[in-house]
């Protein structure tokens, strides 16, 4: 997204705050517009001659500009781990841990370490996580029990 006086082109396709048309202007009386409207303008497009641009309120711009990286920054995987015999307060801990890692766009592993007969705890904890975690996140893998340790990978709900 261009901004303002960065806009190279001799001249722009224009659009208003509101969408109304004003069709092929110079790039320079299109900022001094911009400058009288206490607004930005904004380059949609390099790909055509001339470039489509608008006027776009001055937060607005830099909020979309925002959540743009936002949307391309790929998800991390966080891991959290826990054991089968957790405490209430650390399991609640733990729980409001991966709500906001989910809240911010990233995934959460959970692994569980287990010793001897200890699946099936370990088995019931990771599900009582999800069916807590199923309003910020869904599980992407089944709850997998291998030789030492259980693990599932819980994904945030895309808006």
């Amino acid at each position: 997204m261009i901004l303002n006086e960065k806009i190279k082109a001799s001249e722009v396709h224009l659009t208003g705050v509101d969408g109304e048309d004003f069709g092929i202007v110079p790039t320079v009386e299109a900022l001094k517009m911009a400058r009288k409207l206490k607004v930005d303008l904004v380059c949609t497009s390099l790909m055509s001659s001339p470039p489509p641009c608008k006027f776009v309120h001055a937060s607005a711009a830099k909020q979309e500009a925002q959540q743009a990286r936002k949307r391309d920054r790929a998800p991390k995987l966080k891991e959290i781990r826990l054991t089968p015999q957790i405490e209430e307060h650390d399991y609640e801990t733990k729980k409001q841990q991966a709500e906001r890692i989910l809240k911010s766009g990233d995934a959460v592993q959970f692994v569980v370490r287990i010793q001897g007969k200890e699946g099936v705890q370990a088995r019931a904890l990771l599900e009582s996580l999800l069916n807590d975690l199923a309003a910020s996140g869904r599980k992407k893998t089944g709850i997998q029990l291998s030789g030492k340790q259980a693990a599932v990978q819980v994904d945030p709900l895309t808006d």
